[in-house]
């Protein structure tokens, strides 16, 4: 049934209920002329009279009587509707769709997971972790995280943090086969690389040389699709590897990687929370974005900063000085 049909039948019982065509017109926001129209449209649409008139009272007709009835249930049952699609609006339970990067993801989304779902414990998570990026509006997607390409269009997109790639490598691999001093010494060098699992495709290692972006292929020593795998492989000391910050900061900092090369890093990427208009958003997605932006936004745990940088870089020189 038309929506106006709904408003049209919601006015007659409002009338019927307040006795009075002016009073159900005040309370539905009308104008009393409106309000009339309105029935008498209702009663054309249907052929039948379903109230007497006169200036001062209004009664059902038999009709009009047996329409009220049978429609007061319906009414009942929208009114219901409504309240409780209102009521979730404003509580902070029920669904919440997250999308993310398969690659090095889970480990940064989990601890926001955990934060959220054990201060609302009515929250039920729906996360997918895809690489590729799919149609986020007809998806239902509440709320997407991506490193670097833009969701697309219908939503909104806020900057989190720089990613960095670094090429690293673990120490006991450094003291089997040397530390690189330039990125043409790559080439005697087991290097991993990572191949896209959608496409097939071998990443290029990203490079900054000449103060330029530059993709340099690396010949593979050790190849694969899951970016967890390669970090346990370079852990292993078994290749170096490009590695982003996301998984490898915390390796850096507690000495089980040692970053090389780092006047060639790279981070020209950034990983990205998207949403839809916050206007219209439930509670629930509203509060999880807040608290997403207020743990990662500018978060130094996968970040390193300058003064970490410049540390490791002088106690790389002198490794290689004293080689």
């Amino acid at each position: 049934m038309p929506v106006n049909d709904f408003k049209a039948i919601a006015m007659f019982a409002k009338a019927v209920e307040l006795g009075s065509i002016r009073q159900a017109a005040l309370a539905q926001g009308v104008t009393p002329q409106a309000a009339s129209q309105t029935i008498a449209q209702l009663e054309l649409h249907l052929g039948v009279r379903l109230l007497h008139r006169t200036t001062r009272s209004l009664a059902l007709t038999e009709e009009g009587q047996r329409f009220l009835e049978n429609t007061q249930p319906a009414l009942a049952a929208l009114d219901r509707a409504v309240a409780l699609a209102r009521e979730s609006k404003d509580e902070i339970a029920g669904p919440l769709r997250i999308v993310g990067p398969k690659s090095s993801f889970a480990a940064l989304l989990m601890p926001l997971l955990d934060e959220f779902c054990r201060e609302h414990p009515g929250i039920q998570p729906d996360v997918q972790l895809d690489d590729g990026i799919g149609n986020w509006v007809l998806d239902r997607v509440d709320v997407g995280f991506r490193i670097g390409a833009s969701a697309g269009e219908g939503v909104i997109g806020r900057q989190l943090f720089p990613i960095q790639m670094i090429v690293c490598a673990a120490p006991d691999y450094l003291k089997a086969h040397g530390t690189p001093s330039t990125v043409d010494d790559l080439a005697a060098h087991r290097c991993s690389v990572f191949r896209h699992p959608d496409t097939g495709k071998v990443a290029p290692w990203y490079l900054t040389v000449d103060g330029k972006l530059e993709h340099r292929q690396v010949s593979p020593a050790f190849a694969t699709d899951d970016s967890e795998l390669e970090v346990q492989a370079v852990l292993a000391g078994q290749v170096m590897g490009q590695l982003s910050s996301l998984s490898a900061a915390c390796h850096i900092r507690a000495g089980r990687l040692v970053p090389v090369l780092l006047p060639h890093m790279s981070a020209y990427f950034s990983l990205h929370v998207y949403y839809g208009s916050r206007t219209a958003q439930p509670k629930r997605v509203r509060a999880f974005l807040d608290l997403a932006i207020a743990r990662l936004h500018d978060c130094g745990d996968y970040v390193l900063a300058d003064k970490e940088l410049a540390q490791f870089n002088s106690r790389l020189r002198r490794a290689i000085r004293a080689r």
